[in-house]
Protein backbone atom coordinates (compact mmCIF):
# COMPACT_ATOMS: atom_id res chain seq x y z
CA UNK A 1 0.00 0.00 0.00
CA UNK A 2 1.41 3.43 -0.89
CA UNK A 3 1.97 6.34 1.47
CA UNK A 4 -1.25 8.14 0.58
CA UNK A 5 -3.63 8.68 3.45
CA UNK A 6 -5.97 5.77 3.97
CA UNK A 7 -9.60 6.72 3.51
CA UNK A 8 -11.85 5.38 6.25
CA UNK A 9 -15.45 5.53 7.44
CA UNK A 10 -17.17 4.79 10.71
CA UNK A 11 -20.44 2.90 10.50
CA UNK A 12 -22.49 3.45 13.63
CA UNK A 13 -21.76 6.41 15.91
CA UNK A 14 -23.33 5.59 19.22
CA UNK A 15 -21.43 5.86 22.51
CA UNK A 16 -18.43 3.90 21.17
CA UNK A 17 -18.56 4.68 17.46
CA UNK A 18 -18.12 8.39 18.08
CA UNK A 19 -14.74 7.62 19.65
CA UNK A 20 -13.68 5.62 16.60
CA UNK A 21 -14.41 8.76 14.57
CA UNK A 22 -12.43 10.93 16.97
CA UNK A 23 -9.37 8.67 16.94
CA UNK A 24 -9.35 8.31 13.15
CA UNK A 25 -9.47 12.09 12.87
CA UNK A 26 -6.32 12.25 15.01
CA UNK A 27 -4.29 9.71 13.02
CA UNK A 28 -1.98 11.41 10.54
CA UNK A 29 -2.03 8.52 8.07
CA UNK A 30 -5.84 8.47 7.89
CA UNK A 31 -8.46 10.60 6.19
CA UNK A 32 -11.86 10.24 7.83
CA UNK A 33 -14.16 10.40 4.82
CA UNK A 34 -17.60 9.62 6.16
CA UNK A 35 -19.88 8.80 9.05
CA UNK A 36 -22.73 6.36 8.36
CA UNK A 37 -25.64 5.91 10.74
CA UNK A 38 -29.29 5.00 10.23
CA UNK A 39 -30.02 8.11 12.30
CA UNK A 40 -28.93 10.72 9.75
CA UNK A 41 -29.18 13.57 12.26
CA UNK A 42 -26.74 11.73 14.53
CA UNK A 43 -24.44 11.07 11.57
CA UNK A 44 -24.51 14.78 10.67
CA UNK A 45 -23.81 15.77 14.28
CA UNK A 46 -20.64 13.64 14.47
CA UNK A 47 -19.56 14.40 10.89
CA UNK A 48 -19.73 18.13 11.55
CA UNK A 49 -17.15 17.74 14.33
CA UNK A 50 -14.64 16.15 11.96
CA UNK A 51 -15.47 17.88 8.66
CA UNK A 52 -16.55 14.77 6.75
CA UNK A 53 -19.61 13.44 4.96
CA UNK A 54 -22.69 12.07 6.71
CA UNK A 55 -24.78 9.30 5.17
CA UNK A 56 -27.63 7.07 6.26
CA UNK A 57 -26.88 4.04 4.09
CA UNK A 58 -23.89 1.87 3.20
CA UNK A 59 -24.17 2.10 -0.57
CA UNK A 60 -22.49 5.53 -0.53
CA UNK A 61 -19.21 3.96 0.66
CA UNK A 62 -18.64 1.80 -2.41
CA UNK A 63 -15.36 2.74 -4.07
CA UNK A 64 -14.80 5.72 -1.78
CA UNK A 65 -13.08 4.22 1.27
CA UNK A 66 -10.30 1.72 1.92
CA UNK A 67 -11.40 0.70 5.39
CA UNK A 68 -14.14 1.11 7.96
CA UNK A 69 -15.00 0.54 11.59
CA UNK A 70 -18.32 -1.23 12.14
CA UNK A 71 -19.76 -0.16 15.49
CA UNK A 72 -23.42 -1.08 15.15
CA UNK A 73 -25.66 -3.28 17.35
CA UNK A 74 -24.48 -6.90 17.47
CA UNK A 75 -27.68 -8.14 15.84
CA UNK A 76 -26.66 -6.47 12.54
CA UNK A 77 -22.90 -7.10 12.67
CA UNK A 78 -23.18 -9.84 10.07
CA UNK A 79 -25.46 -8.08 7.59
CA UNK A 80 -23.58 -4.77 7.69
CA UNK A 81 -20.10 -6.31 7.61
CA UNK A 82 -20.90 -8.68 4.76
CA UNK A 83 -21.97 -5.80 2.51
CA UNK A 84 -18.71 -3.96 3.17
CA UNK A 85 -16.44 -7.00 2.88
CA UNK A 86 -18.07 -7.87 -0.46
CA UNK A 87 -16.97 -4.42 -1.65
CA UNK A 88 -13.38 -5.21 -0.63
CA UNK A 89 -13.43 -2.75 2.28
CA UNK A 90 -11.10 -3.69 5.16
CA UNK A 91 -13.03 -3.90 8.43
CA UNK A 92 -12.52 -3.45 12.11
CA UNK A 93 -15.65 -5.10 13.49
CA UNK A 94 -16.47 -4.46 17.12
CA UNK A 95 -16.90 -7.40 19.48
CA UNK A 96 -18.73 -9.69 19.83
CA UNK A 97 -18.01 -10.66 16.24
CA UNK A 98 -21.54 -11.88 15.44
CA UNK A 99 -24.51 -13.48 17.16
CA UNK A 100 -23.86 -16.99 15.78
CA UNK A 101 -20.91 -19.09 14.65
CA UNK A 102 -22.51 -19.55 11.24
CA UNK A 103 -22.49 -15.78 10.76
CA UNK A 104 -18.86 -15.60 11.91
CA UNK A 105 -17.87 -18.35 9.48
CA UNK A 106 -19.61 -16.53 6.66
CA UNK A 107 -17.73 -13.27 7.32
CA UNK A 108 -14.40 -15.12 7.50
CA UNK A 109 -15.16 -16.81 4.19
CA UNK A 110 -16.08 -13.52 2.50
CA UNK A 111 -12.97 -11.84 3.89
CA UNK A 112 -10.73 -14.61 2.58
CA UNK A 113 -12.44 -14.61 -0.82
CA UNK A 114 -12.28 -10.85 -1.37
CA UNK A 115 -8.95 -10.20 0.34
CA UNK A 116 -10.52 -7.60 2.62
CA UNK A 117 -8.98 -7.70 6.10
CA UNK A 118 -11.24 -8.55 9.03
CA UNK A 119 -10.07 -7.48 12.47
CA UNK A 120 -12.24 -7.98 15.57
CA UNK A 121 -12.40 -5.24 18.18
CA UNK A 122 -11.10 -7.05 21.25
CA UNK A 123 -9.62 -3.84 22.59
CA UNK A 124 -7.97 -5.29 25.72
CA UNK A 125 -5.36 -6.93 23.47
CA UNK A 126 -4.09 -3.37 22.89
CA UNK A 127 -4.10 -2.39 26.56
CA UNK A 128 -0.56 -1.34 27.48
CA UNK A 129 -0.83 -3.30 30.71
CA UNK A 130 -1.78 -6.50 28.86
CA UNK A 131 1.12 -6.06 26.47
CA UNK A 132 3.48 -5.67 29.45
CA UNK A 133 1.95 -8.72 31.15
CA UNK A 134 2.63 -10.91 28.13
CA UNK A 135 6.36 -10.12 28.29
CA UNK A 136 6.58 -11.53 31.86
CA UNK A 137 4.21 -14.49 31.69
CA UNK A 138 5.69 -17.98 31.30
CA UNK A 139 3.58 -20.82 32.70
CA UNK A 140 0.11 -19.66 33.85
CA UNK A 141 -1.53 -22.20 36.15
CA UNK A 142 -4.48 -20.30 37.63
CA UNK A 143 -6.20 -17.15 36.34
CA UNK A 144 -8.81 -15.05 38.07
CA UNK A 145 -10.72 -12.24 36.35
CA UNK A 146 -13.31 -9.74 37.54
CA UNK A 147 -15.07 -7.40 35.12
CA UNK A 148 -17.84 -5.60 36.96
CA UNK A 149 -19.92 -2.63 35.82
CA UNK A 150 -22.73 -0.47 37.14
CA UNK A 151 -25.87 -0.96 35.08
CA UNK A 152 -26.16 1.07 31.88
CA UNK A 153 -28.60 0.56 29.02
CA UNK A 154 -25.88 0.15 26.39
CA UNK A 155 -25.00 -3.46 25.61
CA UNK A 156 -28.02 -5.01 27.29
CA UNK A 157 -29.27 -6.34 23.94
CA UNK A 158 -26.85 -9.23 24.53
CA UNK A 159 -25.92 -11.36 27.55
CA UNK A 160 -23.20 -10.05 29.87
CA UNK A 161 -20.99 -12.87 28.56
CA UNK A 162 -21.03 -11.30 25.08
CA UNK A 163 -21.01 -7.73 26.37
CA UNK A 164 -18.27 -7.84 29.03
CA UNK A 165 -16.90 -11.31 29.75
CA UNK A 166 -15.83 -11.94 26.16
CA UNK A 167 -12.94 -9.50 26.68
CA UNK A 168 -11.45 -11.76 29.34
CA UNK A 169 -12.27 -14.93 27.41
CA UNK A 170 -10.27 -13.56 24.48
CA UNK A 171 -7.31 -12.56 26.70
CA UNK A 172 -7.22 -15.91 28.49
CA UNK A 173 -7.36 -17.88 25.23
CA UNK A 174 -4.40 -15.85 23.99
CA UNK A 175 -2.40 -16.43 27.20
CA UNK A 176 -2.89 -20.17 27.71
CA UNK A 177 -1.13 -22.36 25.12
CA UNK A 178 -3.59 -25.22 25.41
CA UNK A 179 -7.01 -26.39 24.26
CA UNK A 180 -10.06 -26.09 26.49
CA UNK A 181 -11.06 -29.30 28.26
CA UNK A 182 -14.09 -28.23 30.28
CA UNK A 183 -16.40 -25.26 30.85
CA UNK A 184 -18.56 -24.78 33.93
CA UNK A 185 -20.85 -21.80 34.22
CA UNK A 186 -23.58 -20.23 36.32
CA UNK A 187 -25.40 -16.95 36.03
CA UNK A 188 -28.70 -15.17 36.02
CA UNK A 189 -30.82 -12.44 34.53
CA UNK A 190 -31.32 -9.76 37.17
CA UNK A 191 -32.26 -6.40 35.65
CA UNK A 192 -32.87 -7.38 32.03
CA UNK A 193 -34.25 -10.37 30.13
CA UNK A 194 -30.67 -11.42 29.33
CA UNK A 195 -27.98 -12.86 31.63
CA UNK A 196 -26.63 -9.95 33.72
CA UNK A 197 -24.18 -11.75 36.01
CA UNK A 198 -22.11 -14.86 35.39
CA UNK A 199 -19.27 -16.89 36.83
CA UNK A 200 -17.30 -19.28 34.65
CA UNK A 201 -14.61 -21.88 35.17
CA UNK A 202 -12.45 -22.75 32.17
CA UNK A 203 -10.24 -25.83 32.53
CA UNK A 204 -7.51 -26.37 29.95
CA UNK A 205 -5.88 -29.61 28.87
CA UNK A 206 -2.50 -28.51 30.28
CA UNK A 207 -4.01 -28.14 33.78
CA UNK A 208 -4.46 -24.36 33.81
CA UNK A 209 -7.77 -23.16 35.26
CA UNK A 210 -9.40 -19.75 34.80
CA UNK A 211 -12.19 -18.36 36.95
CA UNK A 212 -14.06 -15.42 35.39
CA UNK A 213 -16.76 -13.21 36.89
CA UNK A 214 -18.67 -10.61 34.90
CA UNK A 215 -21.50 -8.45 36.17
CA UNK A 216 -23.44 -5.37 35.09
CA UNK A 217 -25.51 -5.10 38.27
CA UNK A 218 -22.89 -3.64 40.61
CA UNK A 219 -22.48 -0.22 42.20
CA UNK A 220 -18.78 -0.20 41.36
CA UNK A 221 -16.52 -0.65 38.34
CA UNK A 222 -13.72 -3.21 38.42
CA UNK A 223 -11.42 -4.50 35.69
CA UNK A 224 -8.77 -6.87 37.07
CA UNK A 225 -6.97 -10.05 36.14
CA UNK A 226 -4.68 -12.08 38.38
CA UNK A 227 -2.43 -14.80 37.02
CA UNK A 228 -0.58 -17.31 39.17
CA UNK A 229 2.39 -19.35 37.97
CA UNK A 230 5.27 -21.19 39.70
CA UNK A 231 7.30 -18.80 41.87
CA UNK A 232 4.94 -15.83 41.68
CA UNK A 233 1.85 -14.09 40.44
CA UNK A 234 0.74 -11.01 38.52
CA UNK A 235 -2.11 -8.63 39.25
CA UNK A 236 -3.16 -6.28 36.46
CA UNK A 237 -5.62 -3.42 36.68
CA UNK A 238 -6.87 -3.02 33.11
CA UNK A 239 -8.20 0.49 33.68
CA UNK A 240 -5.09 1.89 35.36
CA UNK A 241 -2.77 -0.13 33.08
CA UNK A 242 -0.75 -0.98 36.20
CA UNK A 243 0.66 -4.37 37.14
CA UNK A 244 1.97 -5.76 40.41
CA UNK A 245 4.44 -8.65 40.20
CA UNK A 246 5.00 -10.86 43.26
CA UNK A 247 8.00 -13.20 43.01
CA UNK A 248 9.44 -15.72 45.42
CA UNK A 249 13.16 -15.31 45.99
CA UNK A 250 14.96 -18.64 46.39
CA UNK A 251 17.27 -17.75 49.23
CA UNK A 252 16.68 -20.72 51.53
CA UNK A 253 15.19 -20.54 55.01
CA UNK A 254 11.86 -21.66 56.36
CA UNK A 255 9.83 -18.79 54.88
CA UNK A 256 10.12 -17.56 51.31
CA UNK A 257 11.02 -13.94 50.72
CA UNK A 258 8.67 -12.13 48.37
CA UNK A 259 9.87 -9.45 45.98
CA UNK A 260 7.21 -7.00 44.87
CA UNK A 261 7.54 -4.89 41.73
CA UNK A 262 5.07 -2.35 40.42
CA UNK A 263 5.03 -2.00 36.65
CA UNK A 264 3.31 1.09 35.28
CA UNK A 265 3.00 0.75 31.54
CA UNK A 266 3.50 3.77 29.36
CA UNK A 267 -0.13 4.74 29.12
CA UNK A 268 -1.77 4.91 25.72
CA UNK A 269 -5.41 5.04 24.76
CA UNK A 270 -6.22 1.43 23.92
CA UNK A 271 -8.61 2.42 21.13
CA UNK A 272 -5.94 4.54 19.47
CA UNK A 273 -3.46 1.65 19.68
CA UNK A 274 -6.08 -0.69 18.23
CA UNK A 275 -7.01 1.53 15.27
CA UNK A 276 -3.37 2.36 14.56
CA UNK A 277 -2.56 -1.36 14.48
CA UNK A 278 -5.50 -1.96 12.15
CA UNK A 279 -4.28 0.69 9.70
CA UNK A 280 -0.68 -0.55 9.85
CA UNK A 281 -1.75 -4.14 9.20
CA UNK A 282 -3.61 -3.01 6.08
CA UNK A 283 -0.58 -1.05 4.86
CA UNK A 284 1.79 -3.95 5.52
CA UNK A 285 -0.71 -6.48 4.17
CA UNK A 286 -0.06 -8.50 7.32
CA UNK A 287 -2.42 -10.44 9.58
CA UNK A 288 -4.25 -8.30 12.12
CA UNK A 289 -3.45 -8.74 15.81
CA UNK A 290 -7.00 -10.03 16.42
CA UNK A 291 -8.16 -11.88 13.32
CA UNK A 292 -11.62 -13.07 12.40
CA UNK A 293 -10.62 -16.56 13.50
CA UNK A 294 -9.50 -15.18 16.89
CA UNK A 295 -12.84 -13.44 17.25
CA UNK A 296 -14.66 -16.63 16.29
CA UNK A 297 -12.80 -18.66 18.91
CA UNK A 298 -13.77 -16.23 21.68
CA UNK A 299 -17.35 -16.16 20.39
CA UNK A 300 -17.54 -19.95 20.36
CA UNK A 301 -16.57 -20.17 24.03
CA UNK A 302 -18.92 -17.32 24.96
CA UNK A 303 -21.87 -18.97 23.25
CA UNK A 304 -21.11 -22.29 24.97
CA UNK A 305 -21.21 -20.44 28.29
CA UNK A 306 -24.56 -18.86 27.46
CA UNK A 307 -26.00 -22.28 26.55
CA UNK A 308 -24.74 -23.84 29.79
CA UNK A 309 -26.27 -21.09 31.92
CA UNK A 310 -29.59 -21.34 30.09
CA UNK A 311 -29.62 -25.10 30.66
CA UNK A 312 -29.03 -24.58 34.38
CA UNK A 313 -31.73 -21.90 34.58
CA UNK A 314 -34.28 -24.35 33.22
CA UNK A 315 -33.60 -26.68 36.14
CA UNK A 316 -34.50 -24.03 38.74
CA UNK A 317 -38.10 -23.72 39.95
CA UNK A 318 -39.85 -20.69 38.43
Amino acid sequence: MNNKKMKVAVVGVGSLGQHHARVYSELEEVELVAIVDTDLNRAKEIASKFQCEAWADLSSLSGLVDAASVVVPTSVHHSVSKILLEQGIHLLLEKPMTTTLAEADDLIAVSERTGAMLQIGHIEQFNAGVRALKTHLKHPRFIECHRINPFVARGTDVHVILDLMIHDIDIILSLVPSELAEIRASGSAVLTSNIDIANVRLAFENGCVANITASRVSNLKLRKIRIFQPNGYFSLDYAKQEMMIYRRLDEGGDFPEIKIDKIIAEKEESLKAELSSFIQSIRAQSAPMVSGRDGRRALEVALQIVDLIKQHEQSFPQ
